[in-house]
Protein backbone atom coordinates (compact mmCIF):
# COMPACT_ATOMS: atom_id res chain seq x y z
CA UNK A 1 0.00 0.00 0.00
CA UNK A 2 1.56 3.74 -1.10
CA UNK A 3 -0.04 5.54 1.78
CA UNK A 4 0.69 9.22 1.24
CA UNK A 5 -0.93 12.64 2.93
CA UNK A 6 -3.92 13.41 0.69
CA UNK A 7 -5.39 16.96 1.04
CA UNK A 8 -9.15 17.44 0.16
CA UNK A 9 -11.54 20.36 0.52
CA UNK A 10 -15.37 19.77 1.19
CA UNK A 11 -17.90 22.64 0.83
CA UNK A 12 -19.27 24.83 -1.84
CA UNK A 13 -17.05 27.01 -4.15
CA UNK A 14 -19.03 29.54 -6.54
CA UNK A 15 -19.06 32.92 -8.41
CA UNK A 16 -21.90 35.49 -8.56
CA UNK A 17 -22.85 36.79 -11.45
CA UNK A 18 -20.86 39.56 -11.19
CA UNK A 19 -17.85 37.57 -10.95
CA UNK A 20 -16.88 37.30 -7.16
CA UNK A 21 -15.85 34.25 -5.80
CA UNK A 22 -17.12 32.93 -2.68
CA UNK A 23 -15.34 30.09 -1.34
CA UNK A 24 -17.02 28.29 1.84
CA UNK A 25 -15.03 25.19 1.75
CA UNK A 26 -12.70 23.46 4.29
CA UNK A 27 -9.33 21.39 3.88
CA UNK A 28 -9.60 17.97 4.92
CA UNK A 29 -6.38 15.85 5.81
CA UNK A 30 -5.80 12.03 5.99
CA UNK A 31 -3.36 9.14 5.20
CA UNK A 32 -4.33 6.76 2.15
CA UNK A 33 -3.88 5.55 -0.89
CA UNK A 34 -5.81 6.96 -4.33
CA UNK A 35 -7.00 3.31 -5.62
CA UNK A 36 -9.13 4.48 -8.87
CA UNK A 37 -10.89 8.00 -10.03
CA UNK A 38 -13.75 8.35 -12.36
CA UNK A 39 -15.40 11.60 -14.02
CA UNK A 40 -18.95 11.93 -15.43
CA UNK A 41 -19.22 14.89 -17.79
CA UNK A 42 -22.56 17.04 -17.98
CA UNK A 43 -24.86 16.87 -20.63
CA UNK A 44 -25.07 20.09 -22.77
CA UNK A 45 -28.17 21.73 -24.41
CA UNK A 46 -28.16 19.75 -26.82
CA UNK A 47 -28.02 16.92 -24.87
CA UNK A 48 -24.38 15.57 -25.92
CA UNK A 49 -21.64 15.45 -23.35
CA UNK A 50 -19.87 18.55 -22.60
CA UNK A 51 -16.48 19.01 -20.73
CA UNK A 52 -17.56 22.17 -18.76
CA UNK A 53 -19.37 20.16 -16.16
CA UNK A 54 -19.46 17.00 -14.48
CA UNK A 55 -18.75 14.71 -11.22
CA UNK A 56 -15.40 13.41 -10.42
CA UNK A 57 -14.93 10.40 -7.91
CA UNK A 58 -11.79 9.14 -6.56
CA UNK A 59 -11.57 6.27 -4.43
CA UNK A 60 -8.62 5.77 -1.04
CA UNK A 61 -8.40 3.41 0.63
CA UNK A 62 -7.14 4.24 4.25
CA UNK A 63 -4.43 2.57 6.70
CA UNK A 64 -7.03 0.85 8.66
CA UNK A 65 -8.94 -0.26 5.14
CA UNK A 66 -11.73 1.91 4.89
CA UNK A 67 -13.19 3.18 1.59
CA UNK A 68 -13.57 6.48 0.90
CA UNK A 69 -15.19 8.33 -2.24
CA UNK A 70 -14.28 12.18 -2.53
CA UNK A 71 -16.79 14.03 -4.93
CA UNK A 72 -16.37 16.86 -7.10
CA UNK A 73 -19.58 18.00 -8.54
CA UNK A 74 -17.86 21.14 -11.08
CA UNK A 75 -18.95 23.65 -13.65
CA UNK A 76 -17.28 25.94 -15.19
CA UNK A 77 -19.79 28.39 -15.94
CA UNK A 78 -20.00 31.29 -13.66
CA UNK A 79 -22.86 31.15 -11.57
CA UNK A 80 -23.19 27.22 -10.86
CA UNK A 81 -21.50 26.19 -8.27
CA UNK A 82 -19.07 23.56 -7.06
CA UNK A 83 -20.08 21.15 -4.56
CA UNK A 84 -17.01 18.91 -2.66
CA UNK A 85 -18.05 15.76 -0.14
CA UNK A 86 -16.48 12.88 1.31
CA UNK A 87 -18.75 9.24 1.33
CA UNK A 88 -17.35 5.85 2.88
CA UNK A 89 -18.01 3.03 0.73
CA UNK A 90 -19.92 0.62 2.19
CA UNK A 91 -19.11 -2.88 0.96
CA UNK A 92 -22.21 -3.02 -1.48
CA UNK A 93 -21.41 0.44 -3.13
CA UNK A 94 -18.58 -1.31 -4.59
CA UNK A 95 -20.33 -4.30 -5.92
CA UNK A 96 -20.89 -3.85 -9.83
CA UNK A 97 -24.53 -2.47 -9.46
CA UNK A 98 -23.46 -0.20 -6.69
CA UNK A 99 -23.51 3.20 -6.28
CA UNK A 100 -19.65 2.99 -6.92
CA UNK A 101 -19.50 0.24 -8.76
CA UNK A 102 -18.11 1.95 -11.93
CA UNK A 103 -14.97 3.64 -9.39
CA UNK A 104 -14.65 -0.13 -8.05
CA UNK A 105 -14.11 -1.36 -11.52
CA UNK A 106 -11.55 1.06 -12.31
CA UNK A 107 -9.53 0.22 -9.25
CA UNK A 108 -9.56 -3.25 -10.06
CA UNK A 109 -11.75 -4.51 -7.35
CA UNK A 110 -14.63 -5.70 -9.32
CA UNK A 111 -16.00 -8.54 -10.57
CA UNK A 112 -17.97 -9.08 -14.22
CA UNK A 113 -21.58 -8.51 -14.26
CA UNK A 114 -24.08 -11.48 -14.09
CA UNK A 115 -26.24 -11.54 -17.13
CA UNK A 116 -29.23 -10.41 -14.53
CA UNK A 117 -27.24 -7.70 -13.92
CA UNK A 118 -26.20 -6.81 -17.25
CA UNK A 119 -29.91 -6.82 -18.67
CA UNK A 120 -31.19 -4.97 -15.10
CA UNK A 121 -28.51 -1.94 -16.37
CA UNK A 122 -30.01 -2.45 -19.60
CA UNK A 123 -33.20 -1.66 -18.66
CA UNK A 124 -32.42 0.93 -16.51
CA UNK A 125 -30.88 3.06 -19.20
CA UNK A 126 -34.01 2.89 -21.33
Amino acid sequence: MNVEKQNVKVGVLGTTGNGMIYDHTRVVEFLAEEVGRVTHYGLGRNGAPTDTRGTTETMYRTEDGRYIVYIQDWSHWQGEEDHYRLMEARPEDLEPMGRFGELAEAAGMSRPLTLDEALEAEGAER
